[in-house]
């Protein structure tokens, strides 16, 4: 455990991976590939949020659940990035995620490999550690980031029960989950949410095809559960929208050189943050996440360009107001 001073923002990264990013020019399958080139970085989404946020200057606190067989890429990058590590260090490895990228397609396809395996006693374990983790920290904390899925056998109501704990320590909440465990904590009062456009249709039950659709489906989440204060829907090269309760904006992507989109989502959501900790207003906010993801995308691995390049281009996001209520 690495401790730093006064980190403002904890990253819980339950299920996080090693990404092996392999670059793979014309990639076709069923047939032979050759790499150009490969690449493994510690990743996985809080541990790529928490990169980000350190990279802009943030003071940042990773608690994640590592493996004993191969920690170092994380600890190396806690240690760069000067990210104090609260993690669990656990039996076993941590799992690998495979990332084939097509330069030529504009392409990535991901191989998710699947993690340690869990027994109710050791899940209930983690758990109970974590728990005192944040509380113990809470003192100095203002925000807490709950990204990624579940290892299995881990509760699908987990996330929901650190929301609780946030709340009564008085921190803020973002949430980055899908599926049930997103369900799940929607109803424990997260006071900001970023799913993505498919993500935030399953929720729903129904599909999200155009940009009004999303919007609709966005609002709806802030109408039905009264402790968000935000609801922002990556789109992809569609952009994102950003939904407060009297304003919505659409933020047009930047055109970026892409050398990699491996963890551009978890970029935005480490922008969230940032804002957050500065207050920005919605449109401010919605400019300095996309320059977040674009940033990102500029890098291979979890990392973004100085401050001042990332503010540089928050300068130069579009904003289109969307059917906002009169004042």
């Amino acid at each position: 455990m690495t401790p730093s001073p006064r980190c403002r923002v904890l990253c819980v990264a339950l299920n996080p991976a090693i990404d092996q990013t392999i670059t793979v020019p014309g990639f076709q399958s069923g047939t032979v590939n050759r790499a150009a080139s490969s690449r493994q970085d510690a990743g996985g989404k809080g541990v790529n949020v928490a990169s980000c946020l350190a990279d802009y200057g943030v003071p940042t606190a990773v608690a994640a659940l590592l493996g004993r067989e191969n920690p170092a890429l994380f600890q190396t990058l806690f240690e760069a990035k000067q990210i104090a590590d609260y993690s669990l260090y656990l039996d076993g490895a941590t799992r690998t995620n495979i990332k084939l990228v097509d330069p030529e397609q504009g392409d990535t396809t991901d191989v998710n490999l699947p993690g340690p395996a869990f027994d109710a006693a050791s899940v209930e374990s983690c758990i109970a550690r974590l728990l005192t983790a944040i509380t113990k920290q809470a003192d100095a904390l203002e925000w807490l980031v709950l990204s990624g899925s579940l290892p299995p056998g881990w509760p699908v109501d987990v996330y929901a029960i650190f929301i609780r704990l946030a709340r009564e320590l008085g921190l803020r909440v973002l949430l980055d989950t899908s599926g049930a465990p997103f369900a799940a904590a929607l109803a424990a009062g997260p006071d900001l949410v970023k799913p993505n456009r498919d993500e935030l249709a399953a929720h729903l039950g129904r599909p999200l095809p155009d940009l009004a659709a999303t919007l609709a489906g966005a609002r709806e989440l802030l109408a039905t559960h009264a402790g968000i204060a935000r609801v922002v829907v990556s789109m992809g090269s569609e952009g994102a929208v950003f939904v407060s309760r009297d304003k919505a904006v659409l933020a047009q992507p930047l055109k970026v050189a892409v050398t990699s989109s491996v963890g551009a989502g978890d970029a935005m959501v480490a922008g969230l943050v940032a804002a957050a900790l500065a207050s920005l207003p919605l449109g401010n906010t919605a400019r300095l996440a996309t320059a977040f993801a674009a940033g990102k995308l500029q890098r291979p691995g979890p990392h973004l360009p100085a401050a001042a390049e990332v503010q540089a281009l928050a300068q130069q996001v579009g904003l289109v107001p969307l059917n906002n209520p009169p004042e």
